[in-house]
């Protein structure tokens, strides 16, 4: 039997407070920051017909939190409940968002800072009891999940937007060559997955349960960018055995020579485009937006495969000395920058074998933070998942369609970030901030 799951303490009304008020407006930093370094025909462009308007995403976080911040919890009444149907991110896909008669960007800031206005309003007053929905200031916390979940999506906007730069932020700079182990043995056996005791752990990762694992070797940290090159150059884009079927349709059908944003010069040298500026392929670094095709090819070319994402968080969390699952790799504490690479603090990934603070109890590193990773599964419930507080935030997403990503990137803020938070996409999407590491079995 493992230790039982350890969570955050629920902490008195004025921390809940402190803690909601600090979430909310360090979102709200981040979003004016994402929408105000360009001009207004930069929000109201679709840069990208895999992504909405940048002046869509601004509404779009205002009404959520109108709906269930002032509606929801405060009781108020709809401040503007004909645009409800315009910001349904279920009603229209992010294709047709530029033809919708959208908010103006000013007209989008004056709305979206009228709601927050009233929101810290309620904040004051607000009870962390009563119902599921504002208990230990849930909903709050869902709200500040959401806001910096949407400026993720708008940096990947960002990094999708042709012409000059317009965000800056310094590099994570140089780090120690990494001389570790480049694997690290899982020990097998149960371990608690999940959590039932995070107060703004969101409704698929749900609830803590018991899950088996047999012994793996997992990557100490992410694939590198010189690592994914050799692959590159081996002719792993030109052999199909490394494939799956449908990867191997999708590469054909889509010309996938390297991962998206990079392209080779006159000379031969790989170089890659990131926000706006063109520079050489740091080998050091976490490979970055590549599909879950290929990291799958790459992991069976190397002669290993994709972690599950039981492994992914058995080897993030668990604890071989006292058998419980921790918060983070690093221990139960919030994350700080010498943990991990979080918040858009850089506008890229660490090198690889970085952060030793923040490295799991088995010695593996990097598994918050940097890159998105890939991970073996597909999206499903966990046994006795219930959805809240609505069944479009997960539950109509679980199936064969998705493919789970765990740990966060660079790009993800520390509250929408945690050992048990789960993310998902199509396994052809690059422009997300996505790498992946590999695992193998024990005997393999």
């Amino acid at each position: 039997m493992t230790a039982p799951e350890t969570g955050t303490p629920v902490a008195g009304a004025e921390a809940l407070r402190d803690r909601a008020l600090a979430s909310l407006t360090t979102a709200r930093a981040r979003t004016t920051l994402l929408t105000s370094c360009v001009e207004d025909p930069d929000l109201t462009a679709q840069h990208s017909p895999l992504m909405s308007p940048l002046v869509w995403d601004l509404a779009h976080i205002g009404n959520q939190e109108e709906l269930w911040l002032l509606r929801a919890v405060g009781g108020l009444e709809a401040m503007r409940p004909e645009i409800d149907g315009l910001y349904d991110a279920f009603e229209h896909p992010r294709s047709e968002r530029p033809s919708l008669p959208l908010l103006p960007p000013g007209e989008a800031r004056h709305y979206a800072a009228e709601v927050r206005k009233r929101a810290l309003d309620l904040l004051e007053t607000a009870d962390f009891h009563g119902t599921r929905l504002t208990e230990a200031g849930f909903a709050f916390g869902m709200i500040a999940q959401h806001e910096q979940q949407h400026d993720e999506t708008m940096l990947i906007t960002h990094q999708l937007r042709t012409g000059p730069p317009v965000l800056t932020a310094p590099d994570p700079g140089p780090a120690p060559a990494f001389t570790g182990p480049a694997e690290v043995l899982v020990p097998g056996g149960p371990f608690t997955m999940g959590t039932s005791t995070e107060p703004w752990a969101l409704d698929n990762e749900r609830p803590a349960h018991s899950r088996e694992v047999a012994p793996f070797w997992i990557d100490t940290a992410p694939v590198t960018n010189a690592a994914y090159l050799a692959f590159i150059e081996d002719g792993g884009y030109d052999t199909e055995r490394w494939w799956t079927p449908e990867g191997w349709a999708h590469v054909q059908k889509h010309s996938l020579t390297a991962p998206l944003f990079w392209h080779r010069d006159g000379g031969g040298q790989w170089l890659r485009r990131r926000f706006g500026v063109t520079e050489a392929v740091p080998p050091d670094e976490p490979v970055l937006h590549v599909c879950w095709y290929e990291a799958d090819a790459y992991a069976r070319w190397a002669g290993r495969r994709l972690p599950t994402e039981a492994e992914w968080e058995k080897a993030a969390r668990h604890d071989p000395a006292t058998g419980r699952s921790r918060r983070y790799p690093w221990g139960d504490a919030d994350p700080s920058p010498e943990h991990a690479n979080l918040g858009q603090r850089h506008l890229g990934p660490a090198p690889a074998g970085s952060y030793p603070a923040g490295e799991s109890p088995l010695g593996v590193r990097q598994l918050i933070g940097d890159v998105w990773e890939w991970t073996a599964s597909d999206l499903t419930p966990y046994p006795g998942f219930t959805a809240f507080p609505y069944k479009e935030y997960s539950q109509v997403f679980f199936g064969p369609e998705y493919k789970v990503l765990r740990g966060g990137s660079f790009a993800v803020d520390p509250v929408a970030c945690r050992g048990t938070f789960r993310n998902w996409d199509y396994p052809v999407r690059r422009q997300i901030f996505s790498g992946f590491r590999t695992a193998r079995p024990e005997t393999a």
